[in-house]
């Protein structure tokens, strides 16, 4: 047998699993739902190893033996033999949410479950098991033990928000679930006063590892189940005067009718869209943590292809396909069901950026943008005029060739237009400075106001034909804008607006592009080909052969390796299950019949072409139905009942950890994307806000590097010398002639988007260390060595002189004068507390009884007289001692 032994992070509490070994096709795993102490779970494990030994008493052989420690478990996968199981054996902290960690996977580990006693092997079982491991773990898959990746924000804190009165009703099915060593005892003492606490089930189109855990997710404690998401995970740190506010990019790829760039295209039957990817960017004054008591904001939008039957058969070894209309949908029944969902999980309004090109000599994108209009007028018919679905289209690539033209100008509007439409969440109400100096853009925001602060409702829903480059430009700019209003609601910014070529907006574009790159490799094999840059006309000559290179990078892996991805990725999230006597996965000329479920059964109930939405969504909206209060919601959470003094809702102790002796290091390292610090200025004389517009040569991150990224730096300075001064507001995003051409990223050929490596030349050591250190004269201003100038020196000397001369007065003539001194002494009032304040004597204020009985308290203890201790002092030792030692 295989005993998996769980434990929380104080590892006070234990679960144990016992999973048999001897079937060699089932999985037969037995949990006993009990609760174990450290001390129990060390006889358990001791009775096991003493019984399994080969004889008695003997030391030297094992009955036990450990196999492999593990963060968590990923799930169970079974191909044509027995089961196995993937672990975490590695992992990294990448954020931090309100003191919740979240991590990235660095390894796993399978191990196959059944002995070599009754394993039954066969011929193909290798194969599978190298097709599964192609989906690479490690790369951009994240977990959360104590936070809901797979929901918004809004939601997670909305749902904490439910009346207490709907959760008492909720917690009597589930206390028969587990024992719970704590439930009873204590809380009758108390008067009942537990703590809730509220488990929801995770958005199962954004967790990847669903069907890995469906074998055993109704015979184990939920405790056990760890669910993945996959997409992208970056965090970045904006130092405002001191104060630090963490910016967070989270992006969720949908796991239905998930692949690669040609071979998924367009939506299957469910409504469930290729590269469909929710992104949310959250906001947060990092010096207070708690949900309850801390400052959280955040905006979210999504990607994702043209809902409609359509695809681009690859085999012509064309670099752009026919784009062709596989069925034909008259009444856009597709388009139905995906706007369906997003109204069941955003509200409205849904509002659809369609960035395909409109004018082509050969129609090609086109045929796109004519049935996607189709789909949404026939679909407006119905919804009543204000949660109508706001299409917008726009032909970004038209306006980028333009030379008039300003590409993310235009996008700004778009993005104010937006952003004012929807609304973002943020949990605390507006702020009295905002209600004293209100700001026009501001009131015309939209969303929900509710008494403890803003919902957003509906979504921006943008789509380019593959969704990688214009998508993540436009999503940057509508992400900056909301940034602005996320800044504006925290009271961090006097006005909602922020300008290109400042720190933050550097900061927010490098997680934007760090963003892209990674969705863009996961979907199309390659990194970014048109940055933000380049729609702002400021790359570099350089970056044009990245851009080449990238080409042939996307289209060398759509060509070649993107179909074994795709098998990979089909086994990963068991749309394909291998079986005996059926054709295998590499045996399949197409997998559409397996994305597509109506071609092998037709569903028995038929949509209504009219009424296309689910039942009950139109009534609650603007507000999406997800997060609405009623039974069908009540029944996706779990309600439990927690000791008021457990570790387990004790966010402090889950964060700081005072139980363990750990390093500063390993307390408070996370992989931050990038902080302020790199954009910062040189200079300690330059204003270092982070709203302040920067001039090249003043961003901190031009002094990294070595000496041939300096030369071209001051290569690139000389000719941006005789630029003109950086434009206003309206005109700072894209002209030709902005001086920001000079823009701290592109200098030198290291990216900056990868982890920072050190390339130094032994030859050169001497030169770099004289040009890091800096004269006073840069650091402080002035330069102190020089002496004092004349001026300054007489200026000192009448001041030593006026202190000597002071006192020398003679008594008697002040007291002749006393009169005449009397009248030109200026009386000042003291604005202290003290009621008597100088330097001879200084009148102490009065302290109150119950502060003078606790300091009396304290001096008696420190002689050794000590207070009798209140029931509630016993009791909250009394959960202590348990809790860690029993």
């Amino acid at each position: 047998r295989y005993f998996l032994v769980g434990s929380n992070p104080a590892e006070t509490k234990y679960r144990v699993l016992k999973i048999d070994r001897t079937e060699p096709k089932d999985l037969v795993i037995i949990d006993d739902k009990h609760v174990y102490t450290q001390q129990e779970v060390r006889e358990l494990l001791g009775r096991l190893d003493l019984g399994n030994r080969t004889k008695i008493g003997q030391k030297g052989s094992s009955g036990l033996s450990r196999a492999v420690s593990a963060f968590g478990v990923v799930g169970f996968v079974r191909f044509l033999e027995g089961y196995y199981i993937v672990l975490i054996t590695k992992r990294r902290k990448m954020a931090d949410i309100g003191g919740h960690a979240i991590y990235k996977i660095e390894d796993t580990n399978m191990i196959y479950i059944p002995n070599d006693s009754v394993r039954v092997t066969h011929p193909d079982e290798a194969r599978y098991l190298r097709i599964f491991q192609n989906v690479d773990l490690s790369s951009n898959f994240y977990f959360s033990y104590s936070y809901d990746l797979s929901h918004s924000l809004q939601y997670n804190l909305t749902v904490l928000r439910m009346p207490l009165e709907t959760l008492k009703t909720e917690t009597t099915q589930t206390r028969q679930e587990s024992f719970d060593i704590f439930e009873d005892e204590g809380l009758s003492t108390q008067g009942g006063s537990g703590v809730f606490g509220i488990c929801s089930k995770p958005y199962e189109k954004y967790v990847w590892n669903g069907k890995l855990l469906d074998a055993v997710k109704n015979t184990v404690h939920r405790d056990w189940l760890l669910y993945i998401i996959h997409g992208f995970c970056g965090q970045s740190k904006l130092l405002i005067y001191g104060r630090p506010i963490y910016v967070t990019l989270i992006a969720r790829r949908s796991s239905k009718f998930a692949g690669t760039r040609f071979l998924k295209r367009g939506a299957n039957c469910e409504g469930d869209v290729a590269n469909e990817v929710e992104t949310e960017q959250i906001l947060y004054d990092a010096s207070v943590m708690s949900f309850s008591a801390g400052s959280y904001s955040s905006y979210v939008q999504v990607r994702g292809s043209v809902p409609l039957y359509w695809s681009q058969d690859i085999s012509t070894m064309m670099p752009k396909p026919p784009i062709t209309l596989d069925q034909a949908d008259p009444f856009a029944h597709v388009a139905a069901l995906h706007f369906d969902q997003m109204l069941q999980r955003f509200g409205s309004p849904i509002i659809i950026l369609n960035l395909v090109k409109e004018r082509e000599k050969r129609k090609h994108e086109r045929i796109l943008s004519e049935e996607l209009v189709a789909a949404v007028t026939y679909l407006n018919q119905f919804l009543p005029p204000e949660h109508a679905i706001i299409y917008i289209p726009w032909d970004m690539a038209k306006y980028t060739k333009s030379k008039l033209c300003n590409v993310l100008d235009r996008l700004n509007v778009i993005a104010e237009s937006v952003v004012k439409k929807t609304g973002f969440f943020v949990n605390r109400p507006d702020s009295y400075c905002s209600i004293l100096r209100p700001d026009e853009k501001w009131n015309e925001l939209g969303g929900y106001v509710v008494s403890t602060g803003r919902l957003q409702t509906g979504v921006l829903r943008t789509n380019c034909v593959d969704c990688l480059d214009r998508t993540n430009t436009a999503q940057f700019m509508v992400g900056k804008c909301a940034l602005a209003y996320q800044l504006y609601s925290l009271g961090l910014i006097d006005k909602p607006n922020l300008q290109f070529d400042t720190d933050a907006v550097r900061l927010f574009e490098e997680l934007y592009e760090d963003h892209g790159d990674t969705l863009s490799l996961q979907y199309g094999g390659s990194q970014l080909v048109h940055r933000v840059k380049t729609y702002r006309k400021i790359a570099p000559w350089t970056q044009h052969s990245k851009d080449i290179m990238q080409t042939l990078s996307r289209y060398y892996s759509n060509a070649f390796s993107d179909a074994d991805r795709q098998d990979s990725i089909n086994l990963f999230l068991g749309v394909f299950k291998p079986t005996e006597g059926k054709p295998h996965l590499w045996e399949l000329p197409t997998d559409f019949y397996l994305h597509h479920k109506n071609t092998l059964s037709l569903s028995q109930t038929r949509r209504s072409y009219t009424y296309w939405w689910t039942t009950g969504v139109l009534k609650h909206l603007p507000l999406p139905f997800d997060e609405v209060t009623c039974a069908e919601n009540r029944r996706k959470l779990t309600v439990k009942k927690f000791h008021k003094y457990e570790e387990e809702i004790d966010i402090h102790n889950e964060f700081f950890r005072p139980y363990e002796l750990s390093s500063f290091d390993e307390t408070f390292c996370l992989a931050m994307t990038n902080s302020t610090r790199d954009f910062m200025p040189k200079n300690v004389g330059i204003d270092p806000s982070p709203f302040t517009v920067r001039k090249p040569d003043e961003t901190g991150k031009s002094v990294l590097g070595n000496k041939s990224n300096r030369e071209e730096t001051v290569l690139q300075r000389k000719t941006a010398a005789s630029a003109p001064p950086p434009p206003s507001e309206e005109a700072v995003s894209s002209s030709s002639e902005d001086d920001s051409g000079t823009d701290k990223e592109d200098e030198g050929a290291v990216s900056q988007r990868s982890t920072p490596v050190k390339v130094t030349d032994t030859g050169d050591n001497t030169k770099i260390t004289e040009n890091v250190v800096q004269s006073t004269k840069d650091v402080y201003g002035l330069n102190l060595s020089d002496v004092p100038s004349e001026d300054d020196l007489t200026i000192y000397a009448r001041f030593v002189q006026l202190g000597q001369s002071q006192h020398k007065q003679d008594k008697s003539s002040q007291q002749f004068c006393s009169k005449h001194h009397l009248d030109r002494v200026i009386n000042l009032i003291p604005i202290s507390s003290f009621s008597q304040d100088n330097i001879y004597e200084v009148q102490p204020p009065r302290a109150d009884r119950k502060s003078i009985e606790i300091f009396h308290a304290h001096i008696q203890a420190g002689r050794g007289n000590m207070q009798p201790l209140g029931k509630d002092d016993f009791l909250m030792y009394r959960e202590y001692i348990r809790n860690r030692y029993m």
